[in-house]
């Protein structure tokens, strides 16, 4: 078997309403057709064509260390226009052992959301 890209994560939030505008907004990503399931969410889908699938989980509390990570080209922009939007972010730091940088920064559920420049 040889797995291709990651098609979509899930990820909880409590407030479907409260989160999509950060991932839309904020993030880029288009709002998709979704099925009508019997729990609210949203499908959104990134530039990049990857898909995130936000699901509404009443009292939803994000683990402590769970994270997903995004690719990008150039770091130092990507983190200059989320603080443009008014994101906190942290400062990019290297990956220990790589040329690659990463930063963190947290959606409105209080999800972790890593970014990541590949060497």
């Amino acid at each position: 078997m040889e797995l291709g890209p990651v098609h979509h994560v899930s990820i909880n939030v409590p407030d479907v309403e409260a989160a999509a505008p950060f991932y839309t907004g904020v993030l880029g990503m288009a709002v998709l057709p979704r099925p009508d399931f019997a729990f609210d969410g949203r499908w959104l889908r990134t530039p990049g064509g990857g898909e995130v699938h936000l699901i509404e989980v009443a009292g939803w509390v994000p683990p402590a260390g769970q994270h997903w990570a995004f690719e990008v080209e150039d770091i130092d922009a990507a983190v200059a226009a989320l603080r443009d939007r008014g994101v906190e972010v942290a400062d990019p730091e290297p990956l220990p052992g790589t040329p690659a940088r990463q930063t963190f920064l947290f959606d409105p559920a209080g999800n972790m959301i890593e970014l990541n420049q590949p060497a």
